[in-house]
């Protein structure tokens, strides 16, 4: 499958943290051909496993997060309108005035839009106070709690502002979910370049679920897979703009992938991000360093996993990230595409 069209069914499925079920079930038929073995844990992990034949073989594991931020509803007003709650990390500056989609009980989903109390009515001060989620509500076109129940949307139903995907110019695309669709699209890429490949490891592709709320499927995930190294691969904070100095650009597009040297999550143990540099520069693959000591990812629950596990992050720089309108460079996507392939086939081997 082509990469944009990769991109593409990822970016628009739904998956609020949570509520992953669209996604997982769309990455396990894109990535079933490629491994030996798929499973599905109590909490929805979902892993893609590739068996070595050598009785030495360590394992590494590769990781994604499916989950999104978004929503859910909290109340249905007696007039038809929906309170809602965040679901992962949302600036209120950015959510009203957008067309959201929710999920019914029933998988269907509805569209709805988030409104406020228009500016001509407020006063001079209100009208200059930031606007909370408190003051927030959604119109689905239901005049009544009654009409809310008819259409399927009851209290706890996700929901998630989505506009379509769409390709820009000079390679550019934008869409919602890049953080983190677009690390579980080189996962796939990456099962797929190295099908058929015995490289000495067992591979476990996992992806998580539930990032978004406190790194909770790489828990329980590195848990059961029980990996000597992990990398995390991550689409991160694009701030390359306008207004930003270039000491508070944690990655800018254009620079290839990003390799984490420490965030509030992790220190990456230096004897891992030596490997990872010399692999990078030996394929001649442009890389950049994502500023200290900005997010956090998987990798942080996972190198904590019982005794500990050696483990790096690379991201997919983007730009708008925990927005509706992520946009990453085509280039730097490929660019960590290949990188996360030779990592694949040199990282164990320059580790153990």
């Amino acid at each position: 499958m082509q990469t944009i069209e990769l991109l593409r069914q990822l970016s628009d499925t739904f998956g609020v943290a949570g509520f992953e079920d669209d996604v997982r079930e769309l990455i396990q038929t894109l990535v079933a051909p490629h491994v030996d073995e798929i499973k599905t844990d109590a909490l929805g992990n979902l892993f893609a496993i590739r068996r070595s034949a050598s009785p030495e073989a360590k394992t590494l594991m590769l990781d994604a997060h499916m989950d999104e931020i978004g929503f859910i509803v909290k109340w249905i007003e007696a007039n038809g309108f929906l309170r809602f709650a965040p679901i992962g990390g949302w600036d209120p500056r950015i959510v009203p005035g957008h067309r959201v989609e929710i999920q019914t009980r029933g998988g269907d989903l509805r569209t709805g839009v988030i409104g406020t109390a228009p500016p001509h009515i407020l006063s001079p001060e209100a009208r200059k106070a930031p606007l909370t989620l408190e003051q927030m509500f959604i119109d689905i076109g239901a005049s009544s709690a009654a009409e809310a129940d008819e259409l399927g949307v009851r209290i706890g139903d996700p929901l998630t502002i989505h506009y379509p995907f769409k390709e820009m110019k000079d390679g550019y695309v934008t869409g919602k979910a890049f953080d983190d669709r677009a690390g579980c699209a080189v996962l796939i890429e990456t099962a797929e370049r190295t099908a058929g490949c015995d490289l000495g490891v067992h591979i476990v592709f996992a992806f998580v679920f539930g990032e978004e709320v406190g790194l909770r499927g790489a828990r329980t995930a590195a848990y059961q897979i029980e990996p000597d190294l992990a990398i995390a691969i991550e689409g991160t904070i694009g701030a390359d703009m306008p207004g930003v100095p270039a000491n508070s650009q944690p990655v800018r597009l254009g620079r290839g992938p990003a390799l984490s040297v420490a965030d509030r999550s992790i220190v990456v143990k230096r004897q891992v991000l030596v490997a990872m540099e010399k692999i990078a520069e030996d394929a001649g693959i442009p890389y950049q360093y994502k500023l200290p000591t900005y997010g956090g990812t998987d990798a942080g629950a996972i190198h904590l996993t019982r005794g500990g596990v050696l483990a790096g992050v690379v991201s997919v720089p983007c730009r708008y990230i925990h927005s509706p309108i992520s946009t990453l460079r085509l280039e730097d996507f490929d660019q960590t595409s290949r990188y996360v392939t030779e990592l694949v086939k040199k990282l164990p081997s320059a580790l153990f």
